[in-house]
């Protein structure tokens, strides 16, 4: 059973940036793919970015259309935590960050993933 606690939410204006954490627990956190999903009022959750496991050449990443060149996504399986860096920050952003693992190598699909985290608040004032 993996636990998933996400922090570094908050309120930032247009054009700023955050830095989004997810710690993990209770799991081997290297053999899990990782990723970061979004929903804001009203909406369905979305796909925002997954990594993969480590594998031989590396992670591999994979990022919705909206956030690419812009958000960037990353692990350090030595503390046990996925990354999601976001720069230039638009309104549409705004949302309720989720972290979630998979027991696949990577996914962009919701339902691949078994283990959520609560959410951290994301808004981007204009």
């Amino acid at each position: 059973q993996v636990q998933l606690v996400e922090s570094g939410g908050g309120l930032v204006q247009t054009g700023g940036s955050l830095r989004l954490s997810c710690a993990a627990s209770g799991g081997t956190f290297s053999s899990y793919g990782m990723g970061w999903f979004r929903q804001a009022p009203g909406r369905e959750r979305e796909f925002v970015a997954t990594i993969s496991r480590r594998g031989a050449s590396g992670s591999i990443r994979r990022y919705t259309d909206s956030v690419k060149g812009r958000f960037t996504i990353d692990r350090d399986n030595t503390k046990n935590t996925v990354y999601l860096q976001m720069n230039r920050l638009k309104p549409e952003d705004t949302a309720i960050y989720y972290c979630a693992a998979t027991g696949t190598f990577i996914s962009s699909t919701r339902y691949d993933y078994s283990y959520w985290g609560q959410g951290t608040q994301v808004t981007v004032s204009s």
